[in-house]
């Protein structure tokens, strides 16, 4: 018996070695190169991003990204991680929240990229006050339900003590760059656009009358987020990920003008090849130019500190609009140890 119990504490440590350098093995292939899918907005909101791929600081950390796709809006890119494809993000907040809430996504927030980066643009001739968004007249363009620009929407209706059923109900949903030629085209008298767009549409003579920083003081912009796989499976390369984009991160608070030369031509080249051909042909006219983003990014704060109150405020006013449940808390989504370095 003794021998027989002997021959199975063997086996069971021989399996448990096995098993121990399987994983291991794992996770050094994974962390020493193994592809990972990564996805970004089409916005100077994921700055530290775009940077970080150009100056090729993902390679240096070793990481090895199998794919590198750009979304026109943050739903788009919530969708993306829903279906699986994709592993890490940089996202809008609102749409995070999303798709974690309401589509069961196991991903966790693990730095955010910038604050603010949100407006409310408006043709000066028609509009002169929020109050005119309640004006019958007055064409209101945003994007679709559930988007961090349309929560924006909502918290100016509350601030402003608005008539949410005028506004509302007369919204054209559409994404930002289709609101911008509609901008161009006459076809609408104020927007609620994320940037680069807000600054964007300045350049048809609209004028920027409020912005994120006067709505929601302190709104927490974008962030980066991985799939819980990834932490649990491949802690060091989450960790490499925070350090690449406080990388670049830094680098684009220390060299401003540098930083808007790079996204100006980045987005420009990046936004030939993810329009469809008839929208790209349409976007060509809609040049992001260097002078264009230098204002557009000074909009924004960059900064991948995030505060989880602001985070809770944010799911909480989602709950008050029915966009998500309740009983989602802040440090169900959030793990910044590696933000903390901890």
């Amino acid at each position: 018996m003794k021998t027989y119990l002997k021959a199975l504490v063997a086996l069971l440590l021989v399996g448990t070695l096995i098993t121990s350098s399987v994983v291991s093995g794992c996770v050094t292939k994974k962390e020493k190169g193994e592809p990972i899918g990564m996805a970004v907005e089409f916005m100077n909101h994921a700055a530290c991003a775009y940077i970080a791929r150009d100056k090729a600081w993902f390679k240096e950390e070793k990481l090895n990204l199998s794919t590198y796709e750009s979304y026109v809006t943050g739903m788009a890119l919530a969708a993306a991680l829903a279906r699986g494809d994709i592993e890490v993000a940089y996202i809008c907040l609102v749409p995070a929240i999303n798709v974690y809430a309401n589509a069961r996504v196991p991903i966790k927030i693990i730095a955010g990229t910038h604050k603010y980066g949100y407006g409310l643009v408006v043709n000066p001739d028609k509009v002169k006050a929020v109050e005119d968004l309640e004006k019958p007249v007055i064409r209101v363009g945003c994007v679709r339900e559930g988007g961090a620009v349309d929560v924006l929407l909502n918290r100016t209706i509350d601030k402003y003590g608005l008539d949410k059923g005028k506004i509302l109900n007369k919204v054209q949903r559409m994404n930002p760059p289709k609101q911008i030629l509609a901008i161009k085209m006459g076809q609408l008298d104020a927007a609620f656009l994320p940037e680069q767009w807000a600054t964007m549409a300045e350049e048809f003579g609209f004028k920027i009358l409020l912005t994120s920083r006067d709505i929601w003081p302190q709104m927490q912009g974008s962030v980066l987020v991985v799939k819980e796989e990834l932490i649990k499976g491949y802690p060091q390369l989450v960790r490499r990920l925070v350090k690449v984009s406080q990388k670049a991160t830094d680098w684009t608070n220390e060299h401003p003008a540098e930083a808007a030369e790079a996204m100006s031509r980045i987005l420009q080249a990046t936004g030939e090849k993810i329009f469809p051909t008839k929208a790209a042909k349409m976007a060509a006219k809609l040049e992001i130019t260097p002078e264009v983003m230098f204002r557009s990014m000074n909009r924004l704060e960059y900064s991948t500190d995030i505060d989880p109150k602001v985070v809770q405020d944010t799911i909480d006013y989602m709950v008050g609009l029915g966009y998500i449940k309740e009983g989602i808390k802040a440090e169900d989504i959030l793990d910044l140890r590696y933000l903390h370095h901890e």
